[in-house]
């Protein structure tokens, strides 16, 4: 499951990744999960850090910045499927800080004989996220 701090709560979080949307690298709050940060904090351990990044060119900036955020999406699902058992994935990555946002240029080239636009499109900053697993009770 995909957590992230909206204040003081830890919330479930769904991708909501839209090239067309001013915020192209966005989350959906969802209702799965629900904790206050520091009893998170205090329950769960950070265990591994991932750093996502993606790139994708092309001749269409829309297909370009599309094929970006669905290799994005995948990475995320794939972190997201290899957790274990009370372990969860924290995005990191803090809204007005660095958030990660698309950065896309483009490029006049020739092909065929005819002036035509290149995009190429990356992620910076990068998506940061992390693992964080529950920790072993140390009662007796």
């Amino acid at each position: 499951m995909i957590l992230r701090r909206y204040g003081t709560t830890i919330q479930s979080v769904e991708t909501n990744f839209n090239s067309k949307a001013f915020t192209e690298i966005n989350f959906r709050r969802g209702h799965q999960f629900s904790s206050n940060s520091n009893d998170f904090l205090a329950s769960y351990e950070r265990v591994s850090g991932h750093v996502l990044t993606a790139e994708s060119e092309g001749d269409v900036q829309d297909e370009v910045e599309s094929a970006l955020l669905d290799d994005l999406r995948v990475q995320l699902g794939q972190l997201d499927s290899a957790l274990k058992e009370n372990e969860y994935l924290l995005v990191e990555s803090e809204r007005g800080g660095d958030h990660p946002k698309t950065q896309t240029q483009q490029k006049s080239i020739v092909a065929h004989g005819e002036n035509r636009l290149y995009f190429y499109a990356t992620v910076d900053p990068p998506l940061k996220v992390a693992v964080f697993r529950a920790r072993l009770s140390t009662e007796l």
